[in-house]
């Protein structure tokens, strides 16, 4: 099996990938979703390695996976703990206010328009998105944006929030329908070496 996109990094604990849009993290539920860069990394490099976080379909940039089950546990206590640096770099619609700020909206999945997530202040999970301009032009914005919350969708509703939906979000800019992709893309990571304790860090440059 061909794998379909780089290894960034890799060692006996774990490896780093860039991954491209419109692949999924994990298989879906459908056998035509069933493709995805975690089986094909155990087909093509090591039948052990293991999930620590995911990637929406769309979104591509760096993922960290982990090679036994000692990397995992350690792994995924970093990302639970807030202990991993992520940033992704988007292009929004229009032109935010300000050079810098931030977005405190609770959200929840909406089952009655799976699979999109909404804002609800009543039963919402708490999020909390950084935002920081990098450029302007006529018509939108290219942004940094730090997730300080792993929600799902949490960047996507978020910016949408604040009327500056992503670029190319079929889900949640209807303007985008006719987007090649989604400008999302996680352009940095940073975390702690499960094995050796060495910080390490990641840069990947958005694809648009």
């Amino acid at each position: 099996m061909i794998l379909g996109f780089d290894i960034v990094y890799i060692d006996d604990d774990l490896l780093i990938i860039d991954k491209p849009a419109g692949l999924l993290s994990v298989p879906g539920r459908l056998p035509e979703n069933f493709d995805s860069v975690v089986l094909r990394l155990q087909h093509s490099v090591d039948a052990q390695i293991r999930t620590v976080h995911r990637l929406d379909q769309d979104t591509s940039g760096l993922m960290v996976y982990a090679r036994h089950a000692d990397a995992h546990r350690e792994l995924s206590r970093q990302f639970h703990d807030r202990e991993v640096d992520k940033i992704y770099q988007a292009i929004v619609h229009g032109h935010l206010q300000g050079e810098h700020g931030e977005v405190r909206l609770p959200l929840r999945y909406d089952p009655d328009n799976k699979p999109r997530h909404i804002v609800d202040p009543i039963l919402g999970k708490a999020a909390l998105t950084l935002w920081r301009v990098c450029a302007r032009e006529a018509a939108w914005t290219r942004v940094d944006l730090v997730p300080y919350t792993g929600r799902s969708h949490q960047l996507r509703v978020h910016m949408q929030s604040l009327g500056h939906a992503i670029r190319g979000d079929r889900l949640y800019a209807p303007q985008s329908a006719d987007e090649p992709r989604l400008c999302l893309h996680a352009r940095h990571l940073a975390l702690t070496h499960p094995g050796d304790g060495r910080r390490l860090h990641w840069n990947s440059p958005p694809p648009f």
